[in-house]
């Protein structure tokens, strides 16, 4: 006698189908109308350019010796915006704030992907770089030899001032800021004028507050140590361990160096003058990480040179001023789980360099202010008008879904990693981070698609959203297959909210 399955079977996995097809739908859409979106965008950016007077194109372009551009920043986001800003000729000032230590000779690592290790198992993620050039890869080095060449590069530019010193704060007249107050390292109080003021001094920054309405959240910190003598599982890979509780990263920073920073959840973080982090970290995190790295791991910590970092998030909510700009980590910042802080420095970096390139005069407050609102709304891809109208919700995600906005779509995707890929005991929670695994491990569109929006190669919010419901339905697909109890039914209905 033959056995048939049960007809509930049949329309769940006709269901389960259906799902994956209008996945695949979706996604042969979006290759289609790639390019439109491209023209798109570019035609957007002009149109709000072109809304601002011609006749600033027509001012006269000779230097008169003043400054032009205040950059008061000494890390990765001050100094390739003075190297940026200089070569399309503005005179800055160029201030360094912040004391601390380009990727030729200081031994950067070329980096081509991740992997990830879940329960004993594990999947290599790689960039999708077949169409780019053959020296396109990321790159993992010394942050304060990065900083250090990229500074050298600044003062070497004939346009570009460096004076070391403390800004204390900025030079606002008639609701205008003209400038700032510093001091120098031989401790004289002095002020700096320009047209423009680009505040982009760090995630400590004391302007901060000035411009923007900080909602500053501290989720976890960062435990770090450098293991030396040792090759990753992957070379040229970072690799993440989704321990309990919380992800623990290594990737390399130079010939004979690997980077091991191990996320504590809370903003309390065990001692580590007592030796209670030592403990911590022999008991609780050595025993989850693959067994090629414990010794170097374990010598490491014996080392004892481990350093903390609390990981802070904060949305960018701008104050426009006229005269003023924040940039970096100083105006947003997401969970560096992703690394994806140099990434959006940058892309802003290069959006403001776009907006700014028709100005051959920035001495016009009121036009200067239009650009840098609209470097506001484009990095986001949402018009600031929209932003409080409900009735403009739609309009909201026309926008975000037809533009490109690196920086929104690496902030979003920077938050819902951290929180799938933290240990929970919620078997709903369970139940996501063992989808997101899986579904990351089956190759193919289901890997490259992530990791592209990881990299920042591909920043449309449309495969963002295409995946994560992907994620959602692949979850939910393998509790209903081949049997749906009514526990798999209340667990797959907890998995979706928990994914909303």
């Amino acid at each position: 006698m033959e056995l048939q399955s049960p007809p509930l079977f049949h329309h769940t996995y006709h269901l389960f189908l259906l799902s994956i097809a209008l996945i695949l739908s979706f996604n042969l859409l979006y290759i289609f109308r790639s390019n439109l979106k491209r023209r798109r965008t570019s035609t957007e950016i002009e149109r709000k350019i072109s809304n601002v007077s011609d006749a600033v194109r027509l001012l006269n372009t000779e230097s008169d010796g003043t400054t032009d551009v205040i950059v008061v920043g000494a890390g990765v986001a001050g100094a390739a915006l003075a190297c940026t800003l200089a070569k399309i000729s503005y005179f800055l000032y160029y201030l360094l704030t912040v004391v601390t230590d380009c990727v030729d000779g200081i031994e950067a690592q070329q980096v081509f992907g991740y992997a990830i290790y879940m329960d004993g198992r594990n999947t290599k993620l790689s960039y999708p770089l077949e169409k780019f050039e053959s020296d396109v890869s990321g790159r993992s080095f010394h942050n304060g030899r990065f900083i250090q060449r990229m500074r050298e590069k600044a003062a070497s530019l004939p346009n570009v001032k460096l004076e070391q010193g403390t800004v204390t704060s900025l030079l606002e007249i008639n609701g205008t800021v003209q400038g700032v107050n510093y001091k120098t390292k031989d401790g004289q109080t002095l002020t700096a004028r320009a047209p423009l003021t680009i505040v982009c001094d760090g995630c400590f920054s004391n302007l901060r507050r000035a411009l923007c309405k900080p909602q500053v959240e501290v989720p976890s910190s960062f435990v770090g140590l450098v293991l030396e003598n040792i090759d990753l599982p992957y070379a040229n890979h970072g690799h993440v361990i989704l321990a309990d509780p919380s992800p623990i990263l290594f990737y390399p920073i130079s010939n004979t160096e690997v980077r091991c920073l191990v996320d504590v959840p809370g903003q309390k973080v065990p001692s580590v003058a007592s030796g209670e982090m030592a403990d911590y970290l022999k008991t609780v995190v050595a025993p989850q990480i693959p067994p090629e790295l414990y010794d170097a791991f374990v010598a490491a910590v014996d080392k004892g040179n481990i350093r903390t970092m609390p990981n802070r998030s904060m949305p960018a909510v701008p104050q426009p001023t006229p005269g003023a700009l924040l940039m970096g980590d100083a105006f947003n910042m997401r969970h560096p789980l992703t690394g994806g802080g140099m990434t959006v420095a940058l892309s802003d970096i290069v959006l403001l360099r776009d907006l700014l390139r028709p100005l051959c005069n920035l001495n016009d407050a009121t036009t200067l202010c239009n650009y840098l609102e609209c470097f506001y709304t484009l990095r986001k891809a949402i018009p600031r008008r929209f932003y409080t109208q409900r009735t403009n919700r739609i309009k909201c995600l026309v926008f975000y879904f037809l533009l490109q906005p690196v920086s929104s779509t690496i902030n979003t995707l920077a938050g819902a990693l951290y929180k799938v890929f933290c240990a929970s005991p919620d078997p709903a929670r369970k139940e996501m981070r063992k989808a997101c695994f899986d579904y990351l491990s089956l190759g193919g569109m289901c890997s490259e698609g992530p990791i592209s929006l990881l990299s920042g190669l591909n920043p449309r919010p449309l495969v963002l959203f295409l995946h994560f419901f992907a994620v959602a339905i692949y979850g939910v697909g393998r509790l209903l297959i081949p049997f749906p109890s009514p526990k798999r039914l209340w667990l797959g209905a907890r998995l979706i909210s928990v994914s909303i």
